[in-house]
């Protein structure tokens, strides 16, 4: 115990205590010495009497000293112990409970340390709420960053949302409060609330939260991460030792509240727990090797999609409890599906109860409005040269790959946090030091991201949305890049979709645009998207990009995709397109699960469904994607046709497999086309086969080729190209 204040000095602190701006409550509350006894303070402005019952024995009245200030004296004790107080409210009603500032702090000095540098890799384990037993007494020890506030409380269901009962002590210069509030469990509903050092009140949700009410509610909600079971331990074992860059990776994106709904329950969406069957028995159908879900961090509106998170480190509640969406990953993982998330560190809305301003000062955002906001989405943009958010967006990305297994994070709108210009005019940003537009903070964070991810947990992915030339995004930092596993291959969508969307007829003067991304796509290790963003906002959906007759828009799209599949890159396709979905997605109803009922749709999902079992079968498709020795053209020149051929190699001696369209609707007799070796090929694949809504024209499922050289190989075949269509053989 401290020694005593003199009486001038604790009169002059409770008057603080009563302003609520004492921003170290446990020094004049709780028990201290006082001569040779000691005194109890306690602070409950609206009750009648209060009376301390010491662990020893009896029941000792209180004094109200000031404004709600009441203490009693214990003479000839002068050693702390245990006591709780029973205090009376008007109406005769009475609460026993346990004295908050009678605790110890429940933060160590390495932890203030470590955090101030930025260097606190979980730091989720301490900020937050959290459930612990603390003196042998069960509570939730509390934490928040708030450096510049005159004082925070922790307010909640416990107290009636009443900031006078808990304020929190300020942990000297660190910036974080603390307190531990006995008798509080699981499932307490709480925020924070913080009064700014020139006055007024916030009232915030806590950063650290794991778990929140469902929107539009904006609490948090005490919750424990001890409690879930996980039995994907041989999911993770092998996931360890994967080789990543070698391996076949088809991905399936997924909105959650929007794959499948429960029409005959309000049209609800699926729960996690139900969402966790449905999805990995249609995935494991499809052969899909991951599911990428769009953000569930929990975020206010549901019409950003989540890219607009409020809470980093909790799964909405939208669709179950935390441990329900561990529940999916956890199945997933049984099933051996792969969990990516996409994850949003550029940027953060500004709704009130949220990260924006959050002690009445630019805390987590930049406070000039040229570095601090995107004017694109009208939100915050994080400070990553501020020690303590760098940290926090770090730790979360650790949190969602240690706490809930996840596979790997996509990171979406990293050009927005490279560039200082980014949607912005002249004279609306500010330089970097050497007056570029570089942003050399988040270089900076992104580069120390993506080598704690690698070190911490490997066989998991970090993949960009970079939609720039930005050089070595997929590269290691100890090579100058940035460090990330995958980049989305941008430029590969947008100029495919371009050419696809032409009518046949005028396609040979758009051939460059399929043959123009191979004169880059080694240069960092790619991932081909056909994602949300090409079918939302009057994009149309894939099948209604495509031209011609329904026929024709069906056949297109079957080509597109075997083109996609047999092209150097991961695949990553979003839901719906594997079917044909013929309307733009809504995020607000279901997919048109009904067409399957159709055959033209039927037949495109078992294709794509083919496509990844070919996939995942021949390692050719994927074990060079990032070299160029997985790759030859064979007819890149062939406009007037709208016919392009190439083999893909297998970086095991002699796998390989041709790959053949014909992207004008007339179908070709007698089309020659070289192949690598003399001898008897299998036709693995053909998009015009009848099985999935074409017409039936081919090559009889084999063929032998003639030993005549064409197209610089040893051997060639003349083949019969379908309309509209992609042909693959391998050797057989």
């Amino acid at each position: 115990m401290k020694k005593p204040m003199d009486r001038q000095q604790v009169d002059a602190e409770l008057q603080q205590m009563v302003e609520l701006r004492h921003p170290e409550p446990h020094r004049v509350l709780g028990i201290h010495p006082d001569g040779d006894g000691t005194v109890v303070r306690a602070y409950r402005p609206d009750a009648v009497s209060i009376h301390v019952v010491p662990e020893f024995g009896g029941r000792i009245p209180m004094t109200q000293r000031v404004g709600g200030v009441f203490e009693a004296r214990i003479n000839g004790k002068g050693d702390a112990f245990n006591y709780l107080l029973e205090v009376e409210y008007p109406g005769n009603k009475t609460f026993t409970l346990r004295d908050p500032y009678s605790f110890l702090p429940t933060l160590g000095d390495m932890d203030l340390y470590f955090a101030g540098e930025g260097r606190h890799e979980q730091l989720w384990k301490r900020m937050g709420a959290h459930p612990i037993h603390h003196n042998g007494i069960s509570g939730v020890a509390f934490a928040v960053w708030a450096p510049t506030a005159a004082s925070v409380s922790v307010v909640g269901d416990f107290n009636s949302w009443d900031g006078r009962l808990h304020p929190m002590r300020r942990m000297g210069s660190s910036g974080i409060w603390e307190l531990f509030i006995p008798e509080v469990g699981e499932g307490t509903r709480y925020k924070f609330e913080i009064r700014p050092g020139g006055g007024g009140r916030l009232l915030k949700a806590d950063p650290f939260a794991f778990r929140t009410e469902v929107p539009p509610a904006t609490a948090s909600v005490v919750h424990d991460l001890k409690h879930f079971q996980w039995t994907d331990e041989r999911w993770m074992t092998e996931r360890a030792a994967r080789d990543v860059d070698h391996s076949p990776w088809s991905v399936y994106e997924v909105h959650l509240a929007s794959w499948r709904r429960v029409v005959e329950d309000g049209d609800r969406s699926l729960s996690y727990r139900e969402m966790a069957t449905a999805l990995a028995d249609y995935v494991k159908k499809m052969g899909f090797t991951h599911v990428e879900l769009m953000p569930v961090s929990e975020h206010p509106f549901g019409g950003s999609w989540g890219y607009q998170v409020g809470n980093y480190y909790a799964p909405t509640a939208r669709f179950g409890h935390p441990d329900d969406f561990r529940y999916l990953v956890n199945y997933l993982h049984e099933q051996g599906i792969g969990v990516l998330l996409d994850w949003v560190p550029g940027h953060f809305p500004r709704d009130a109860h949220a990260l924006g301003q959050f002690d009445g000062t630019a805390l987590y955002e930049h406070a000039d409005p040229r570095q601090g906001t995107q004017p694109d989405w009208g939100t915050y943009v994080f400070n990553f040269g501020r020690n303590e958010v760098r940290n926090f967006l770090i730790a979360n990305a650790l949190f969602w790959l240690e706490e809930y297994h996840i596979d790997g994070l996509r990171v979406d709108a990293v050009a927005s946090m490279l560039y200082l210009d980014y949607s912005r005019k002249h004279g609306e940003w500010i330089p970097n030091r050497w007056g570029g537009r570089e942003n050399e903070e988040a270089i900076s964070f992104l580069r120390e991201l993506n080598d704690s991810v690698r070190r911490k947990f490997p066989g998991a992915v970090m993949i960009a949305e970079e939609s720039t030339a930005w050089p070595k995004v997929s590269q290691p930092t100890q090579e100058g890049g940035l460090g990330f596993h995958f980049k989305w291959n941008m430029g590969w969508m947008h100029d495919t979709l371009t050419y696809y969307s032409k009518d046949p007829i005028y396609r040979q003067h758009h051939h460059n645009q399929l043959t123009f991304g191979l004169l880059y796509a080694f240069s960092e290790h790619f991932m081909l998207p056909l994602s949300h963003d090409e079918v939302v906002h009057g994009k149309g959906s894939l099948l209604g990009k495509m031209p011609g007759d329904d026929w024709q828009k069906r056949a297109n799209l079957r080509a597109l995709l075997a083109w996609m599949w047999a092209h150097p890159g991961k695949k990553l396709l979003f839901m719906g397109g594997e079917f044909g979905q013929p309307s733009e997605w809504n995020n607000d109803r279901s997919l048109d699960w009904h067409l399957l009922g159709e055959q033209g749709h039927a037949g495109i999902q078992a294709m794509v469904s083919d496509l990844n079992r070919l996939y995942k079968s021949h390692p050719a498709l994927y074990d060079a994607d990032s070299e160029p020795l997985g790759f030859q053209w064979l007819q890149p020149d062939s406009a007037a046709a709208n016919v392009f051929a190439f083999v893909r190699r297998s970086r095991q001696p002699g796998g390989h497999v041709v790959c053949i369209a014909n992207l004008s609707p007339v179908p070709r007799e007698g089309y020659r086309v070289g192949f690598p070796r003399h001898g008897s090929y299998v036709e693995l694949l053909n998009t015009d086969a009848r099985d999935y809504g074409g017409s039936g024209i081919g090559n009889m499922g084999r063929i032998h080729t003639d030993a005549f050289g064409w197209d610089g190989q040893e051997a060639s075949v003349q083949l019969t190209l379908p309309p509209l269509s992609v042909l693959w053989f391998t050797p057989g």
